[in-house]
């Protein structure tokens, strides 16, 4: 890795793997797995709305990543920061 940053992910599908679907409140979570391999997580970051997938990038743990996920995220379903970039991308394409 070119900086040595600290890096996760968060997606609205996953990409790849098989999961149960976790408890419907805001903090409950589920393992992302291809086969006894776990992936990521699939975390609820707002009550009765739909998981998102979480996954670590480069010196950081699950149990981190999911702690920053929930912390942005304190009003919408996506971290404020990826929101906005999604947001930003797709006005860009119209």
């Amino acid at each position: 890795m070119a900086t040595g940053l600290p890096t996760f992910g968060v997606a609205k599908t996953p990409f790849v793997g098989a999961y149960d679907e976790p408890g419907m409140h805001r903090g409950d979570w589920s393992a992302l797995r291809e086969g006894d391999e776990v992936l990521g997580r699939v975390l609820r970051t707002q009550t009765d709305v739909k998981p998102v997938f979480v996954s670590v990038g480069h010196r950081t743990s699950l149990d981190l990543a999911t702690t920053i996920t929930l912390d942005l995220s304190r009003r919408y379903r996506l971290p404020e920061v990826i929101r906005r970039a999604d947001f930003l991308s797709r006005e860009a394409l119209r």
